[in-house]
Parts: structure tokens; C-alpha cells; sequence
């Protein structure tokens, strides 16, 4: 209740305020937003970011981390005024190559768009607006990688689209799922639905899914969206199965999760001041045969939330060109908020986080950041201390 308390009290003072407001970062595209909107035959952009990370203990020494944590290149090509392809390279830690995007988009109006390939989840806020530049602190939110595990990704088709009358764009598409079982169980408590991703990487499907959005802009300077993700874990022992395979199916149905997540989000802006804010719950079905014919311990209820405020200090001074902007975000996710069967409820999975920090935009898409993490769980007395500090660039 506190949690849901907590975003309604954000909501309320968004919709509350003046919508006379400037209308700047509320309409900030994504690397991929932007090479669909460009008239060019070929365009390129790309992002990436370096970071480092330093535990903070007074009792023990810790090294710190040195990561070029990605370096992504995009690249759009418009076969003509309707027809588009996207793909999107990705570099992980040096050496972790992944493609992360690859759709072709056909607009059969403003309101009407095909889109089918390798495609974001259109899930809250950062799985779709993850560049540097475009959210606050070192890392992305920890509820964008236990609850929704950013960046989440799969192969699938559908429609997008702008309503422009009624200020709502939406996206809906049918899309193959997580990887539950293929041999071992890939759900668990701890990383809660994250090692399931098959990110179009050589992915098999026994059950498709279904993600969509909608999102609405119609007052300045505010983004509203309601997502959710539906339908069932895939698993390899319904390859090749025989209909007639009592025990074989009863032995694939076990292995597989059934999942209902829902995700509310808002953004506003208003002169120098910036909210936001995400939830995310999932229901999840069968965890209890699933962890039998497992072993693993994944709950059949989880929660993720923030609100985060910030204040771009310069925002006024019309001779400076740069942004400083001071922020703080709360967060708080429970991958065990529900169990079934005999599994206890295990507290080291119900966490919360404060981080603190600056974020200093050199220009409107190269920033240096610097931030204090406090994260602790139910089950320690402590929050366990980081500082972190890096720069990333988008164009």
C-alpha cells in the first residue's frame, strides 16, 4: 500500500501543476526514435558510456570498477517515405557483442505502422529510453533489471502508432518469450525472470506473447504510459513431444511459468524541474511445480517501483548552454512479494534503494554523472555504500 501511496502522491502533484510549462526533454527521442524520423537514405547514431564503480566499506579495502560498459552504433536506412529498417550493435564490457535491434517499420498512416523484427519490450521507461543521456545516475534503476530486465528484448511483430486527436501513441505486438527451461531452470528469486532473456539470439518459441503500450502526451511537458507484458514461459521439452505423452507433458507443462506483468510510468517537466516515476507488478502462475521440477526458489509475486526528483539548476541562466542538474530516487523491488507451495519468502530479495547524485550535460546529449547508492535488503541491519561516476554521449 505505502508503495502505491507513494507513486499516487507523485502523479497527483503532476497532474496538479501549471501546464504552461517549457517543453524540452519531455519530447526527447531515443537513438532509434531519431534515425526513424530522419528523411535520409542512410543515417547512423550510436551511444555508449564508461564507468566506475567504487564499494564503500569502512572495516575492509575494495577495489573499484573500470567498465566501458557499452559502446552501441545504429543504423537506419529509409527505403522511401514509408518503408524503414533499424538495427542497433552493441558492445558489452569490451568484449560481449549483441544486436539489440533489428525491425523493419512500414507506415501505413500516423496512426497505423507495421513493425516486425528483433524489437524493444515496450516496458516503462528505460527498456525503450536507455541512453545515457536521458535518465539520471551512474546505473540504470534497479527495478529495470529484477523486475523488467532491461534491456529486454525479442523477436515479434505488430503495430505502433500516434492517435494525434486524442495525444495517445500505442504499441502492440506479438513477440516470442522468456527462456524458462532448457535443460535447467533459468528463473529464480534472486534474478527473477533476467536469465530467461533469448534476445533474438538463435530464440525458439513454444508459446507466443503479447506486450503492448499506451502512452499519452496531451498536457505539456508530462508522458503518462500503461504497459504489460502477458502470456507464457517457453520451454525446449515441448520440442518434438508426442501429444500423446502423458507424463512427457505433464513434465513440459511443469517447466514452464505463466506471467501478467503490468507497468505504469510518468515523466513531467516543468522549467528546470524533473519527476518521474515507475511500477511494475507481475503475477506469476505454476511457480510452484515450476521450482519442484527445478529446484529453483521463484516466487509468484513480484513488485518493482521509483520516484525520482530532479532540478537542472541552470535551466534559467540563459547564458550558460550546459545542465546541472541535482536529483535523488527511491526505489524499491521485491522479487518474493508472493510464494507458493512450502517456499519461505526469502527477505535478501526485498530491497530498497536511495541514490544521490549529479548529473552535469555538457550538451543536451553528452553528460558526466556522479552518484551515492545506498541499497540494503530486509535481511541486512546495513545499506551497503557506492560511488559511482562515469560520462556517456548519444547522437
Amino acid at each position: 500500500m505505502k508503495r502505491i501511496v507513494l507513486l499516487a502522491a507523485l502523479f497527483a502533484g503532476i497532474l496538479s501543476a501549471n501546464a504552461q510549462n517549457t517543453n524540452a526533454d519531455e519530447q526527447q527521442l531515443n537513438s532509434a526514435q531519431r534515425l526513424l524520423n530522419s528523411n535520409q537514405g542512410l543515417t547512423i547514431g550510436g551511444y555508449g558510456e564508461v564507468h566506475f564503480n567504487q564499494p564503500m566499506n569502512s572495516d575492509t579495502y575494495n577495489n573499484g570498477k573500470l567498465d566501458v560498459h557499452r559502446v552501441v552504433m545504429l543504423f537506419g536506412y529509409n527505403f522511401n517515405e514509408k518503408t524503414q529498417f533499424v538495427t542497433e550493435l552493441e558492445f558489452e564490457h569490451v568484449s560481449e557483442v549483441y544486436v539489440e535491434q533489428a525491425f523493419i517499420q512500414h507506415k501505413l498512416s500516423n496512426a497505423f505502422q507495421f513493425r516486425g523484427g528483433l524489437m524493444l519490450i515496450p516496458m516503462g521507461i528505460v527498456n525503450e529510453y536507455h541512453e545515457p543521456n536521458t535518465f539520471n545516475g551512474v546505473e540504470r534503476p534497479l527495478i529495470d533489471k529484477y523486475i523488467a530486465p532491461t534491456t529486454w528484448r525479442e523477436i515479434g511483430a505488430g503495430f505502433t502508432g500516434n492517435i494525434l486527436p486524442a495525444s495517445i501513441r500505442y504499441q502492440a505486438y506479438v513477440v516470442g518469450g522468456f527462456n524458462g527451461y532448457d535443460g535447467s531452470g533459468k528463473f529464480s528469486g534472486k534474478n527473477g525472470l533476467r536469465k530467461g532473456r533469448q534476445k533474438g539470439a538463435e530464440a525458439y518459441v513454444s508459446s507466443p506473447n503479447f506486450t503492448g503500450k499506451i502512452e499519452y502526451f496531451g498536457i505539456r511537458g508530462l508522458n503518462i504510459g500503461l504497459s504489460g507484458y502477458f502470456g507464457d514461459s517457453q520451454s525446449t521439452l515441448y520440442d518434438g513431444l508426442d501429444k500423446s505423452d502423458k507424463e512427457g507433458v505433464a513434465a513440459a507443462d511443469s517447466s514452464t511459468v505463466g506471467m501478467a506483468m503490468i507497468g505504469l510510468d510518468a515523466r513531467y517537466t516543468y522549467g528546470g524541474l524533473q519527476l518521474r516515476g515507475q511500477y511494475y507488478h507481475t503475477s506469476l502462475s505454476n511457480t510452484k511445480q515450476y521450482n519442484e521440477f527445478t529446484g529453483n526458489d521463484l516466487g509468484s509475486g513480484m513488485f518493482g517501483y521509483y520516484v525520482e526528483a530532479g532540478y537542472d539548476v541552470f535551466k534559467h541562466l540563459d547564458s550558460v548552454k550546459t545542465g546541472l542538474i541535482p536529483f535523488v530516487r527511491y526505489e524499491a523491488y521485491d522479487t518474493h512479494s508472493k510464494t507458493d507451495g512450502n517456499l519461505a519468502k526469502n527477505d535478501a530479495y526485498d530491497v530498497k534503494a536511495i541514490t544521490t547524485g549529479l548529473t552535469l550535460k555538457l550538451t543536451q546529449n553528452a553528460v558526466l554523472k556522479a552518484d551515492m547508492q545506498f541499497v540494503k535488503s530486509a535481511a541486512s541491519d546495513e545499506y551497503a555504500k557506492t560511488f559511482n561516476a562515469g560520462f556517456g554521449i548519444m547522437f
